[in-house]
Order: C-alpha cells, then structure tokens, then sequence
C-alpha cells in the first residue's frame, strides 16, 4: 500500500489521476496533507501544487538509493513514482519515458533491490550547476551503488569509502547526513574499522535528527559494539549492548517492523547466552523463529536455528548436557539451508560444533563408537574450510576441540586417543601465542596437561620428555591469566607433577 498526502487544493487532481487507473486505487490512498504527522508510514509520498517530495526511507526493505527531491508534479511523473513505490517497474519505466533522470533512477534502484549486474561508473562527476542536494545524491547513490550492488566493474574499498565522506560533507541537513552515515558506518562494521564507525556514528546520534535516523543509527551502532566483545567478556561493554539493544527493539515494535524484531531477538538471545542466562536466551531465540517461520524467511529462519543450536551448545557445555540434543536438531535444521557451497563459514562452525556434540551426548555404552566415528567426520569438515593457512584462530579452536573429544571417544584400537589428542593441542598452541591469546592459551595448555596424565608411553625417555613438557607449560599459566579458577588448576597439576617427581627421583 501506498499513502500520498496531499495539499487541500491537489487531492481532487491527484484522486482523479489514480483512479483513471485501472484498480490503482485499491492500493494509492491520497489523504489531507494535515494527516501527515498521525499517518505517517513508511511507504507514502508528499504532495503540493508543484512538487512531488520523496521523505527518506529510513527501513532496510528496500535500497537506501536517493530519487532527485523533489521532483515537478505531473501526471507521468506522479504515476512513475508511484508504480515505482508499489514495485511495479514495468508500467514506471512506461511513466517514466520521458523523464531521463527519473527514468535512470528506477531502473538503477531496480537493479540494486533485484541483484542486476550493472555498471558504475566512477569517474563521472557532478556538473557544478547541480542543486546542491543534487551534488549531495550523486556521491551518496555512487557510494551505494557501488556498496550493495552487483557490479560489472571493480571498485575499491578506498573509492567507497571516499564516496561516502563527499556525500557527508554536502549533505543538505543532519537527516540526510545521518543517512549516508548510517550506511558508511555498515561499511566500515563490514571491513571491521570498528574504532572508524564508532566515532562516526556517536557524532550523527548526537546531531538533531528524527527519532528514525536516532533508532537506525543506533542499530548499527550495538552492532559495532557486539563485534568488539572478546572472551573474557567486558561486562560494562555487554550492558551498554543490552541498553541499546532495547531501546532499537522497542522502537521497532512501536513501527511493527516484525523482521527487524526478529534480528533484535536474535542478538539479544546472544547477549543473554554470553551472559549465561540461558533462559532468557530460549524465550528470545524462540520467539525469533516463531516469527521468521511466519514470515517464510527460509535463510533468516535457518539463521535463528543455527543461533538456537548455539544457544542450546552453550548450554551443555556449562554442565546440562541434555541440551545437547536439542542443539544437534537445531543445527540439522540449519544445515538444511546452510550448505558448504552457500555459507562455507556457518556450515563448518555447525559441524566443528557437531563434532564435540557427538563426542559429548549421551547415551549407551555400546553406541559411544558410532557416535566418535561420526564426530571425526564433523571435525574433519570443518577443519577442511577452517585451515591453518587460511583461518588460523578458528583451526586452532577447532584443534582444541577436536582433542578434547579424542579424550572422550572410547579406546582405539588403531592408537592411543590421549596421545593423538597431545598433537593437536600443540597445534592449537602454535597459533594460541601468549602475546596474541593468553587466555586461550592458558585454557589449551591445561587441557594439554590433563591428557597427558592418560598417555601410555612406550619408553622411560618419552615419558621424561613429556614430565618436562608439563613442567614448563603448567608453569606458564601464572604468565597467562589472573583468573583464579585457572590458576588453582594449574597448580593441582604442579602438585601432581612435583609429588611424581619424587617418585621418579
């Protein structure tokens, strides 16, 4: 549906005009311009004696490209826009005919919103007649077209960005100007210049703008603050998270923008997961895909299972481990979406975490081998993807997983699982510096440490060799983290290793 609202003295002409077409009015309603403020939507067009006015369009259902604002009123004009608002590029491409700036508009606004190969052309700068909002638009839409869309020809990172800062500067007003800023800092959050899109996005929520550009913002703006967040957690970083979070949903339930609900759940489900609640979590995650499944999106629905596979992983892995199966059908439902060829990245965390599921869930004895043949075949998928060349922090968590599941599989009869398990965990020690990962080194080397006490060495020198090992690497921790849960491990394996020395010596 589409909305115009329209001066006193343009109603009739504009009333006359959608209903010489044929059913357009069951689908154009034209109000008094005095409705504006109570009516407002996000699908609606203001009109005066003169002028068709374009309001900016702050949701993400559709390219954030920019029309010329405004444009004459008259009928083509009127009935290109809105066929063009309404989805139908045939007949605003027929409306449009004569009107070649519009008509360029519509269709580069129809090859972004349908992924349509198109050429930009970035040499190609605006005449300096230009209105300056028209100025303002080229480097805006350049910035876009070149962002979002599927173009023929490369463009750099440094020209978009560069596009980006021109359209900031000529911006008209603050609103505008927080437009072009929202998207730039989307950007920015995407090639992980987090300090960058910070900065820039704290200075356009503090101009005077709408509370649609405020809310828009700061949904970029958690975003940023969501991918800072490292292990051990920030707690101050994950409450200013959770604040803003609620503001953004609050704000998009208010406009019953049901998708964008759903992607707010999703991330609240991962805050509350970090925080361990995990029912929380559930209710979030739950409520997520509830309305993803209403709305038939199979690829954001697929997402909130993977998420509530993640959210049900974690919560095994803090010691209810009957959530372990709930997680294993919730990654299988993602699966069915998230193929190796489709989202390489997501289906190889789904199967590095179906390889500890499987080494971990419980069941009878007699099953626990078919279940480790099928948890070296998960790993091995993912570490396939996850190389060490390629993705050496996720390699080295997946070889620390895949060790701590070796030491969980039944024996083997073609080795000893303890001493395999050894291997990779000085693999993931080779990337898990103490410079770059204190903490997940300290976490490896007393996982290390614990299977060696299961090793069966085959002479007195290899034993030797391995109590000096564990000498050094249990010393280590102290070098690692102040956590005081760590520290107390490493010392009961320090104990063990100087009462064993006593006993060798």
């Amino acid at each position: 549906m589409l909305t115009i609202f329209a001066t006193t003295e343009t109603i009739q002409i504009i009333q006359e005009i959608i209903d010489a077409e044929f059913r357009l009015n069951e689908l154009v309603s034209v109000k008094n311009i005095d409705l504006l403020i109570d009516e407002i939507g996000t699908n609606y067009l203001i009109i005066n004696q003169e002028e068709i006015k374009n309001p900016i369009h702050w949701s993400n259902d559709a390219p954030p490209y920019l029309l010329a604002n405004p444009i004459s009123f008259e009928k083509n004009n009127l009935l290109a826009i809105v066929y063009f608002k309404l989805n139908n590029y045939e007949k605003a491409y027929e409306f449009a005919e004569n009107n070649a700036i519009l008509l360029t508009d519509i269709d580069a606004f129809n090859c972004l919103q349908h992924s349509v190969a198109m050429n930009v052309d970035t040499s190609i700068s605006p005449i300096e007649s230009f209105q300056k909002f028209d100025i303002y638009r080229h480097w805006h839409n350049l910035a876009i077209k070149s962002y979002y869309g599927e173009t023929i020809n490369f463009v750099s990172v440094y020209q978009i960005k560069s596009f980006y800062e021109k359209a900031i500067d000529l911006a008209p007003n603050d609103e505008y100007r927080a437009l072009t800023a929202k998207h730039f800092a989307s950007l920015l959050l995407d090639v992980e210049e987090l300090e960058n899109a910070e900065i820039l996005l704290e200075n356009s929520i503090n101009k005077a703008i709408s509370d649609d550009a405020k809310y828009e913002l700061k949904n970029i703006q958690y975003g940023v603050w969501l991918k800072q967040l490292g292990i051990p957690y920030d707690k101050n970083l994950l409450e200013k998270i959770k604040n803003t979070l609620w503001e953004v949903l609050k704000y998009y339930e208010k406009q019953q923008n049901q998708v964008q609900i759903a992607l707010l759940l999703i991330d609240a489900s991962q805050i509350a997961n970090i925080s361990e609640s995990f029912t929380e979590s559930l209710s979030y995650i739950s409520r997520a895909v509830d309305i993803l499944r209403t709305e038939e999106i199979p690829e954001l629905l697929a997402n909130a299972q993977y998420r509530k596979g993640v959210l049900f992983y974690t919560w095994a892995q803090n010691g209810s481990v009957q959530f372990y199966k709930p997680a294993m059908e919730s990654y299988q439902e993602a699966l069915k979406v998230f193929s190796y060829d489709n989202a390489p990245d997501v289906f190889a965390e789904i199967q590095h975490h179906l390889g500890v599921i499987y080494s971990e869930i419980p069941d009878e004895i007699k099953k626990k081998g078919l279940w480790a043949a099928i948890s070296v075949s998960s790993f091995n998928q993912a570490l396939n993807h996850f190389t060490r060349e390629t993705h050496p922090f996720e390699y080295a968590m997946i070889c620390n997983s895949y060790a701590n599941a070796l030491t969980k599989y039944p024996p083997s009869v073609k080795g000893d699982n303890n001493a395999k398990a050894l291997g990779l965990y000085r693999q993931a020690l080779e990337i898990r510096s103490a410079n770059e990962f204190p903490y997940e080194r300290a976490l490896t080397i007393l996982n290390f440490l614990e299977a060696c006490w299961y090793v069966n060495h085959e002479n007195e020198q290899e034993e030797q060799a391995l109590f000096d090992e564990m000498m050094v690497k249990a010393n280590e921790i102290s070098q690692l983290t102040t956590d005081e849960n760590l520290l107390i491990d490493a010392q009961r394996h320090l104990y063990k290793i100087q009462e064993l020395s006593k006993l060798m010596a």
